[in-house]
């Protein structure tokens, strides 16, 4: 982060953007959200005038997530709450805020609608025609250590127009 940081400035950068995760300062048990804090950290630290465009986890991640925690009969999953958006509409956000003035803050962005990990799963494999079973399981897979609504916006989120059942219709 610090190289691009530094290329941006000898470049003559005016706005650097950084999309990041909607929560990722509250969940320091997983890895990856700490190194996604430590860039947002590094580029509030910076040179150049920043947004932080943090969206929530993306419609096409869903499959992924279905996969860690299953085989051929069952899927666990965490009752983990969710505001899932579509890639689509984080690009669209991500390039308003880097086309307009910087925030030198953080912008929340998300979908539409608010599911607990394991409905979502049910929603998933209901329109996929997949009969495996969806049981609720607080210690599977890494959202588990996720507690309360850290991974959904909040009141002041920008919400996205893509809902994931209308998706889900869309790409299949």
């Amino acid at each position: 982060m610090n190289n691009l940081l530094a290329a941006g400035e000898r470049a003559g950068a005016r706005h650097q953007v950084v999309l990041s995760i909607v929560g990722v300062d509250q969940v320091p048990q997983l890895d990856y959200y700490r190194a996604k804090t430590l860039q947002e950290d590094l580029l509030r630290q910076g040179p150049t005038p920043y947004s932080i465009v943090r969206a929530t986890q993306f419609f096409e991640f869903v499959n992924a997530v279905l996969s860690w925690t299953s085989d051929d009969t069952t899927v666990r999953l965490p009752a983990t709450r969710i505001q899932p958006m579509a890639a689509a509409d984080v690009v669209d956000a991500v390039v308003d805020v880097a086309t307009g003035a910087p925030l030198n803050g953080i912008r929340n962005v998300a979908g539409p609608d608010v599911f607990t990990l394991d409905d979502l799963g049910r929603v998933t494999l209901a329109a996929q025609g997949d009969d495996r079973n969806v049981v609720v399981d607080d210690t599977a897979g890494m959202f588990a250590v996720v507690d309360g609504d850290v991974l959904t916006a909040g009141p002041d989120a920008h919400l996205a127009p893509t809902h994931y059942r209308d998706w889900m219709r869309a790409s299949h």
